[in-house]
């Protein structure tokens, strides 16, 4: 489904901690141009590097410098595609036991009540249980679920009509106005455009959805105070003038909602059923779409990672034997380079797991 860093690292020599500027020079050019294999097959070649004393070199980033986006990302898919598997199990659980009051199978003993009851006390956590990355529609978002509602006014077919108007709107209770500017002649994208433009600072985002009506979405968490603030003042040609006057905001239904199901009878057993059957069909198309996202994820983690070839690992490997043979300061700097770091602890330890 999101560590990283924006400053190139400083690379130190041991040993050189102490030495001057001149030094300082030196080191940054080993470090620069040699057998480390830093710059693929152009390390450890007979041209010279002349850094700038402050330059260090460029490390390459490994997958343990993942950026933070994409840790999120894996996270959050992770999550949602556990909850989803665990909602999934429960439904399947409660449609066979469904079935079997019906078909007389099962007596009345409280246990299809504690199924229905327990899956809606699932189901009530879904915020925390996905990470946040799972809305009301089973819609999958890394960067955090989203609740779309409407504004009752707002419409396309009102907002089309009429000539120019300026719209106020507050979101929040506070001073923040925004305006949104409607005139004759306007598309449907245009409308849509100006709304976000205009309450994007606030929060709020604005959009035509699949029906291709006017749609506003809002971070899940945020949902209740947008409810509650949202408030219009127009010019008394789509909104009356006068003060700001609160606007009623219906959120979309949610794909589940088990606090709507009765096992009270058989009638309302039946009603039951349906909607399990309903919502398990759903849930399986989100495992679906996460799995995808996951996915795709996954291939981003496959092109994170450098790429090191065995040609390439040769490549370096002869070029470190063609610079050290050759006379001269190149030859030194490729060879004390090398050996940079490595102890006489560190060979003993390695020749002692190969005699073992």
């Amino acid at each position: 489904m999101q560590i990283s860093s924006t400053s190139t690292p400083q690379v130190i020599v041991p040993g050189t901690q102490h030495a001057g500027n001149a030094g300082n020079a030196g080191n940054a050019a080993a470090v620069d141009g040699t057998a480390l294999g830093l710059n693929g097959e152009n390390a450890a070649t007979a041209t010279p590097v002349n850094p700038t004393p402050t330059a260090a070199a460029p490390l390459r980033r490994g997958l343990s410098n993942w950026d933070q986006p994409l840790q999120g990302d894996i996270s959050g898919a992770q999550q949602a595609l556990d909850f989803l598997e665990q909602s999934a199990a429960q439904l399947r659980n409660l449609k066979a036991d469904l079935s079997a009051r019906l078909a007389n199978r099962q007596r009345a003993d409280g246990m299809l009540e504690a199924r229905v009851r327990q899956f809606s006390n699932s189901w009530r956590n879904r915020g925390a249980a996905s990470g946040g990355t799972l809305d009301a529609q089973l819609k999958f978002n890394a960067k955090g679920s989203e609740t779309s509602f409407t504004v009752r006014g707002m419409n396309l077919s009102n907002l089309r009509a009429g000539g120019r108007e300026v719209i106020a709107m507050t979101v929040g209770g506070g001073q923040n106005v925004r305006s949104v500017v409607l005139e004759a002649g306007l598309s449907d994208v245009q409308i849509a455009q100006r709304f976000d433009e205009a309450l994007s600072p606030a929060g709020v985002r604005a959009r035509l959805n699949d029906d291709g009506q006017l749609e506003f979405t809002t971070p899940e968490a945020q949902w209740s105070t947008v409810r509650d603030t949202i408030a219009v003042q127009g010019g008394g040609i789509r909104f009356p003038t006068g003060q700001l006057n609160r606007v009623k905001a219906e959120a979309a239904s949610a794909q589940v909602e088990p606090e709507t199901w009765q096992v009270t009878d058989s009638e309302a057993i039946r009603s039951t059923l349906a909607q399990v059957v309903g919502a398990l069909a759903k849930v399986e198309q989100s495992i679906a779409s996460v799995r995808q996202a996951l996915a795709q994820v996954a291939a981003r983690v496959q092109n994170a990672a450098p790429a090191a070839s065995a040609s390439g690992m040769d490549q370096v490997a002869q070029n470190f034997v063609t610079t050290s043979k050759k006379p001269g300061y190149q030859s030194l700097l490729s060879i004390t380079s090398a050996l940079a770091g490595i102890s006489r602890e560190r060979v003993l330890s390695l020749l002692s797991l190969r005699n073992g």
